[in-house]
């Protein structure tokens, strides 16, 4: 078959971005280009893989398998053609304090198989970092769903109210889930772990304020300016002498999320994401 590499790319970009002309400038070719490119891979395979129209793009039931196959396949040949670069270190980014040590055991399992350093940054938007290039792989709290980036979920936690000490909330046990539309929310807009989206329009909360950071959330909330929801862990982490955590009922579970881009990240990028989500599958069973 007469397949090569830029022929798969270009179906490849198409198909995550669901459409050529965005898909064209992201791979720095002319439209036309990538369309002749995509009608000879169609003619390779023997099968339509898109249906076009004027507005959009969308995979048929052989190109939807094939973007499948080749979303995993394509990043790890590219890796395998160009050997890892051993002064490149991997950038690792996330927000607020670190996980528990099953991410510290995946940092030095990388470490030591590939003798490339895993720089861990600490910054306040992990996924601008991400998309800016600034970062190769981030660690955030929330279920991305980007086209042109790959995330897997490494763990669930049941969430928790950090509450004032001295609020009417201090001295109840727990919080409803569905009884947030009674709350005043302080809401970490760059990496916190509940949005106000996460409830039905009628149920959502008062946004009591903005902030960037989970310390500057905590701040919020130790000042009385509302409460503010977050994972179980990262209660257990910011012990704060104004501030109570108590449990979240009926709540869906924060979600752990790993992510990197599909192409053009750094080899070693899905090594790392198979060695956290073995040391926290190692973690979770014992």
């Amino acid at each position: 078959m007469g397949i090569e590499l830029h022929h798969l790319r270009g179906f490849l970009a198409v198909a995550e971005e669901r459409h050529f002309t965005r898909a064209a400038a992201r791979l720095h070719l002319a439209q036309p280009t990538l369309s002749r490119t995509v009608r000879v891979l169609e003619s390779q395979v023997g099968a339509k893989l898109l249906h076009r129209t004027t507005r959009q793009v969308e995979l048929t039931q052989t190109g939807e398998r094939l973007f499948e196959e080749l979303a995993e396949l394509l990043p790890r040949l590219e890796a395998a053609l160009h050997p890892v670069d051993r002064c490149a270190g991997l950038r690792l980014v996330f927000a607020g304090a670190l996980s528990d040590g099953w991410l510290h055991a995946a940092v030095a399992r990388v470490e030591e198989s590939t003798g490339v350093r895993v720089d861990m940054l600490r910054r306040d938007d992990p996924l601008a970092e991400l998309e800016r290039g600034e970062a190769d792989v981030a660690l955030v709290w929330s279920r991305v769903s980007a086209v042109h980036m790959s995330a897997v979920t490494v763990m669930e936690e049941a969430r928790v109210a950090a509450v004032g000490r001295h609020s009417v909330w201090a001295d109840r046990g727990d919080l409803d889930w569905f009884e947030a539309v009674d709350l005043p929310l302080v809401v970490n807009t760059l990496s916190g772990a509940t949005a106000p989206q996460e409830w039905a329009p009628e149920q959502r909360p008062r946004i009591s304020a903005r902030v960037s950071n989970i310390d500057e959330a905590l701040a919020a909330v130790a000042a009385g300016r509302g409460v503010t929801i977050v994972p179980e862990s990262v209660g257990r982490r910011y012990a704060h002498s104004s501030i109570r955590f108590v449990p979240v009922r009926r709540a869906p579970m924060a979600a752990l999320s790993l992510v990197r881009p599909r192409q053009g990240g750094h080899p070693l990028a899905s090594r790392f994401v198979e060695a956290a989500l073995g040391a926290a599958g190692a973690v979770a069973a014992a």
